[in-house]
């Protein structure tokens, strides 16, 4: 899991599991962060251009979004598996 030096990504209580690595980014680098570039993505193919009735309105099509983004592992590859990733592994 990459994490960016968010304060509340920090605890001494965490207990990972067996398979769960942690990647600290360093600080102020949010275009090293691979969901920045996920959120970038979903903004531009998903949400361009619209208007939005009510908050419940935008709730809905972000569900819709990330269940339609779920549903395309190789599109959320090509944006996250950058090979400094895939080598931390």
């Amino acid at each position: 899991m990459v994490l960016d030096g968010a304060g509340w990504h920090r605890s001494d209580s965490l207990a990972l599991a067996p398979n769960v690595r942690l990647l600290n980014l360093p600080p102020y680098s949010p275009e090293l962060n691979p969901v920045e570039h996920l959120w970038d993505d979903l903004r531009e193919k998903s949400f361009h251009n619209r208007l939005f009735e009510s908050l419940d309105a935008l709730e809905n099509h972000l569900e819709e979004a990330l269940h339609e983004l779920e549903l395309d592992p190789h599109r959320v590859h090509s944006i996250v598996a950058w090979p400094w990733i895939i080598a931390s592994l």
